[in-house]
C-alpha cells in the first residue's frame, strides 16, 4: 500500500504508557538458574507505537504521540527517530517503564513482563490531550493500550466524544474497564480478541457463530465496525454491510507481541484508504500474521505481504 497524491484524513496514534520492549530468546529457563540469552532485541514498545510502526511499514504516514520518562525514555525516543513517521513526546517527571519478551525454545514457550509507567498529572494529560486532537483532527484517532497512573478509565471514551467533535473517528483497541466505558461513545472501531469479547458479553463464545452473533451485537448498539482477532484462526470483522471472516495463512509463529498492533493499522491503512471491508480485514489478518511470524518484538515487512495477502481471503458471513 503506498499514499497517493490525493490528500487523504490524517491518522494519528496515541501512547500514554509506552515501553521499551526487550525480547531475549533463551534455550530453557531453570528456577534459581542463570539463563544465557542467545539473541536480544530491542525495540519502541507501547500499543500506539507499534500501531504506528506498521503504518509506516504499510507506507501509510502516521502521526504519533506519547508519553516519555527519564533515561528509559530518552533511549524510547532514539528508537523512535527512523521508526515513525511523526513522533511527537511530552515529556513528564519518572521513568518510562521496560516490557520484558521470554521466548524459551523447549519446551516452545513465550512469556511476558509488562512494566509500570510513570505517573500522569492532569496538566500533563490535558496538554497531551489538546497535542492529538489537533494532530487527528478530521481524520483517525488510534486510542490503543493500558493507561498510566494517574489517568482514569473514562479517558478513552471522553477522547472518542473529542474526537468526533473535531470531525474525526477513534479506533479503540484496549481492554477490561477502558473498553467498556468506551462502548457507550460509540467509537468507529474496537479490535477486542475473542477472550476479550466474551468479557465484555458475559458468555463463552466456543464457535465463530458465537463470535459473530456477539461483534454483530456490539456493531448494532452503534459501535460501525467491530473486529474480533482469533489467533492463529486469524479474524472477524461486523460492520454495517455484513460480516466477514478471514483465516489466518500457514506460519511458523514466532513471537504474537505486535500482532494485534499490526492488525490494527491494517484495518486503519485500508478503511482510510477507501478499500471494502473485505479488504480490510484481509490487510489485517495478513498484518498480523507477518508479525507473529517475527521473533520477540519485530513486525512484520512490506516485503512479507505480497505472499501473505496471496494465503489470505476474506469470505461474507449471514450473520
Amino acid at each position: 500500500m503506498t499514499e497517493s497524491n490525493t490528500r487523504r484524513p490524517p491518522i494519528a496514534t496515541l501512547t500514554l504508557n509506552p515501553a521499551v520492549d526487550i525480547a531475549y530468546e533463551v534455550a530453557h529457563l531453570i528456577a534459581d538458574q542463570k539463563s544465557h540469552a542467545t539473541s536480544t532485541r530491542y525495540d519502541p514498545g507501547g500499543n500506539g507505537i507499534n500501531v504506528a510502526r506498521a503504518l509506516k511499514e504499510l507506507l501509510v504516514f502516521a502521526h504519533s504521540c506519547c508519553v516519555v520518562a527519564g533515561n528509559i525514555g530518552e533511549l524510547l525516543q532514539k528508537l523512535l527517530q527512523h521508526q515513525l513517521d511523526d513522533p511527537h513526546c511530552v515529556h513528564v517527571e519518572g521513568e518510562t517503564r521496560v516490557n520484558a519478551t521470554i521466548l524459551q525454545g523447549d519446551p516452545a514457550a513465550q512469556f511476558e513482563i509488562t512494566g509500570i509507567g510513570p505517573r500522569v498529572s492532569e496538566l500533563i494529560l490535558a496538554e497531551v490531550r489538546e497535542t492529538f486532537l489537533e494532530l487527528c483532527k478530521g481524520g483517525f484517532a488510534v486510542l490503543t493500550g493500558s493507561v498510566p497512573p494517574g489517568v482514569d478509565d473514562h479517558f478513552y471514551g471522553d477522547m472518542v466524544d473529542r474526537v468526533r467533535a473535531g470531525g474525526g473517528q477513534s479506533i479503540v483497541d484496549a481492554h477490561g474497564a477502558l473498553l467498556q466505558h468506551a462502548l457507550p461513545h460509540h467509537p468507529f472501531l474496537i479490535k477486542p480478541n475473542r477472550y476479550e469479547l466474551s468479557l465484555l458479553r458475559q458468555r463463552e463464545l466456543p464457535t465463530l457463530e458465537d463470535v459473530a452473533k456477539e461483534a454483530r451485537a456490539i456493531q448494532r448498539e452503534g459501535v460501525q465496525y467491530v473486529c474480533v482477532s482469533l489467533g492463529g484462526d486469524g479474524a472477524l470483522l461486523a460492520g454495517p454491510d455484513g460480516s466477514y471472516f478471514a483465516k489466518a495463512p500457514p506460519i511458523q509463529v514466532k513471537s504474537t507481541v505486535g500482532s494485534g498492533d499490526s492488525m490494527v493499522a491494517g484495518l486503519v491503512a485500508a478503511l482510510a484508504h477507501g478499500q471494502s471491508p473485505a479488504e480490510a480485514l484481509r490487510l489485517a489478518v495478513a498484518c498480523g500474521s507477518g508479525t507473529a511470524a517475527r521473533p520477540g518484538t519485530e513486525i512484520f515487512s512490506h516485503n512479507d505481504l505480497d505472499e501473505l495477502l496471496q494465503t489470505t481471503e476474506a469470505h461474507a458471513l449471514d450473520i
